[in-house]
This record gives structure tokens, C-alpha cells and sequence, in this order.
């Protein structure tokens, strides 16, 4: 064998052996990262804000040259909230779009459906919309999450509202499914502590539109205090439904339902709603500097006004730009997840918490706060709830 060939071996082994350690969604040029998101379901409300912020996060990440030279592409799929629609996005996602990384995956059905598969990949699976234990415990080098899990911050809350009230009767609509079970451990967890028993319970179908015999037979039980499992629609119908009656009992939705389009659908009869969340609510009147650039800015990128989905959306594309930065240009699933595990952001500008990750602790935030409807926007009544 000549000098030439051997150079030639030797430069076609090292390109060979680059090329089987380059992850999936990494070339020289670009960062693919995959969403799979509600476009066309009953949380579409939810989807498109989520998708249109995180996309808003990537193009500034581009405008400033990408990530170490690379630009991130956002491929989003629309599982409709359904388990196996979102299956199929999955494995799309993964065998066709070979994505990096899962980003903000939205609904915990869809999530609890489709995570095993995302992780079975070796995929990084980042900050779902799902605040479910699962996504984060047992520690896996995978899964990472920043909304603490319906049953901590719905315990929290429950018992916040119970003492600060002096309820009595506490009761629970809850959506069928994987979220509205781990709300009902959450609000079970609470009320235990107060030594209460939760007074009723009744459950609908997702996508149901018509709560008339659930509100009478929480009604009938004699609540003085009803959470609400629900998302936007079906939180809207719920109480509306309470408010037609006559029935004007105090209610506490989850995050799922502290959006804007709760009020700007209910009108009049969410007034007085309470929520919990974790960011108050983007309004543009008494925004900060920062907050009002970014509100018009959205506004001319998608001609529509954001919502708190929006900045939710934009805050994990932040994280994943912060976390793929520090991971350096050599970038690998495992030195990207080894760079999270260091990561600790301050409190931005959208006025949320700081995030901060650990080798041993892969959720980023533990925080909560409860908001209510007053005068057709949402007001912040509670620092954090842990």
C-alpha cells in the first residue's frame, strides 16, 4: 500500500467514524428539533400559541447566527390530542425527520402514549406540556421538566384555597384520563391534610361540550368549592353552565385553564374563576420595556396577540437554545443533557421563575401561583406555592 492510500484509509476511517458519532438532527449547518403539538383538537387554543412561540425563540436564535454556526429548524406534527395520532408523529418524527430532541410535547395523554417510544429512541425528551410526575421521576438522563407535577402544585393549591376561604365542601369535575387522575391525587392530597374528604366527584370524556349533568350533581352534593380538571373549552362550558343555573360557587381550574381564551370565550360568567399558574399572563397594558417589544414583535411575526401559552412556548425554546449553547459545538445528546444538568436561568422578563437543573434532579422549577379572573383578565393573588 502507497503513502496516498494510506492517507487516504486513514482520512476515510476518521470521516467514517465522525459521521457514526454525528446524533440524529445535527449537521454542520442545522439543529432539527421535534414538537408534537395540538393544531386541530379540542387545545388547538393551546397548540398554536406554544408552537408559534417556541418557533419565535428559534428565528431570534437565528437572526443572531444560530447556535455555534448551526441554525435550529422547528418540525411540529399535529396529534389532534389524540394518544395514537401522537404515536404515529412520534415515530415520524423519529425515523423521518430524525430529530434531536422532542421539545414541548403538549397533553399528558399524548405525552403518557408517546414518551417511552421519544426516550427508546435516545432522544432527549424536554419540558412537556404535561406536568405529570412521569415525565421527570424516577430520574431518567432524558426526561427533563420545568412545571412541577398536578399533584404537588394542585395539593398546594388546594390547601391554600381551603384555608384561605373556609371551605367545607370541596368537590372535583375532572377530565377521564391521565390529567384529570393525577389532579384528583393532587386535590385528595391537600384536602387530607386538612382532614376533609373531597364531598364529590364527576368526570366527562375529552371533548365533551355539554357539562349539564355533571354541574347538577355537584350542585346536588352541596359543594362550597369545586376544582376544575378541565382545559380552555371545556372550562368555560363548565362554569358557564354553573352561572346559567344560578349557581355561583367558587372554582379553581388548573394551568390547563389559565389562558386568555378563557375569558375572551366566557365573558361575564368566568368572572371571579380562580387558576393556577406558573407565568402571569402576558397583557401589554403595564408591561415592562422588555415584555412590550417582545409582545409587538409576535404580534408582526404571526399577526396575532400572545398569550401565556406563547410565553411558556418561548421560554423552553429558550432553554434548549441556553443548554445547546453550553453543550459547545461538538454537540451530542449526551453532552447537551450533561450541559442541562448544569443549567440555572434567572427570573426573565416574562416575570417567571428561575430554572435550575441537577445530575440528580431533572425538574427545573417546583413553583406554582394562584390567579383570578377580575374585570376580564387574569390577576395574580399568591406569590409561589411549593
Amino acid at each position: 500500500m502507497n503513502l496516498i492510500h494510506r492517507v487516504f484509509v486513514v482520512l476515510g476511517i476518521a470521516f467514517a467514524s465522525a459521521a457514526a458519532a454525528q446524533a440524529p438532527g445535527v449537521t454542520e449547518s442545522e439543529i432539527v428539533i421535534g414538537s408534537i403539538q395540538d393544531l386541530s383538537g379540542p387545545i388547538a387554543l393551546l397548540g398554536a400559541p406554544v408552537r408559534d412561540g417556541m418557533q419565535m425563540r428559534f428565528d431570534d436564535a437565528n437572526a443572531a447566527g444560530g447556535v455555534h454556526g448551526r441554525k435550529l429548524r422547528l418540525v411540529v406534527e399535529d396529534a389532534g390530542y389524540d394518544p395514537k395520532k401522537g404515536v404515529l408523529a412520534a415515530r415520524k418524527l423519529v425515523q423521518r425527520d430524525k430529530v434531536f430532541a422532542f421539545l414541548a410535547n403538549l397533553g399528558t395523554p399524548v405525552v403518557m402514549a408517546t414518551m417511552p417510544l421519544i426516550v427508546d429512541a435516545g432522544r432527549p425528551h424536554l419540558f412537556p406540556f404535561s406536568p405529570h410526575e412521569s415525565t421527570y421521576s424516577p430520574r431518567h438522563p432524558l426526561k427533563f421538566q420545568v412545571f412541577a407535577p398536578y399533584q404537588d402544585y394542585m395539593d398546594a393549591a388546594t390547601r391554600h384555597m381551603v384555608q384561605t376561604h373556609g371551605y367545607e365542601r370541596t368537590c372535583l369535575l375532572y377530565q377521564d384520563d391521565d390529567y384529570g387522575l393525577e389532579v384528583m391525587k393532587g386535590v385528595e392530597a391537600g384536602l387530607a391534610k386538612l382532614q376533609q374528604p373531597l364531598v364529590e366527584k364527576t368526570s366527562y370524556k375529552r371533548g365533551a361540550t355539554d357539562f349539564s349533568s355533571q354541574v347538577a350533581r355537584l350542585r346536588g352534593a352541596g359543594c362550597d368549592f369545586v376544582v376544575l380538571a378541565t382545559v380552555v373549552r371545556e372550562t368555560v362550558a363548565a362554569v358557564s353552565e354553573a352561572r346559567r343555573t344560578g349557581w355561583n360557587v367558587d372554582m379553581l381550574v388548573t394551568a390547563s385553564g389559565y389562558s386568555a381564551q378563557t375569558h375572551e370565550l366566557g365573558g361575564k360568567a368566568v368572572e371571579g374563576l380562580y387558576g393556577v399558574t406558573v407565568l402571569p399572563h402576558p397583557y401589554e397594558a403595564g408591561a415592562n420595556g422588555q415584555l412590550a417589544d417582545w409582545i409587538r414583535r409576535y404580534r408582526e411575526r404571526f399577526g396575532a396577540t400572545p398569550n401565556v401559552w406563547s410565553a411558556m412556548g418561548y421560554t423552553v425554546a429558550d432553554l434548549f437554545v441556553k443548554a445547546a449553547d453550553k453543550a459547545g459545538r461538538d454537540l451530542t445528546v449526551e453532552g447537551f443533557t450533561a450541559a442541562l444538568e448544569t443549567l440555572h436561568t434567572p427570573r426573565d422578563f416574562f416575570g417567571g421563575p428561575e430554572y435550575r437543573f441537577s445530575r440528580d434532579d431533572h425538574l427545573g422549577n417546583r413553583h406554582g401561583r394562584i390567579a383570578q379572573i377580575r374585570d376580564g383578565r387574569w390577576t395574580i393573588l399568591t406569590d409561589y406555592l411549593k
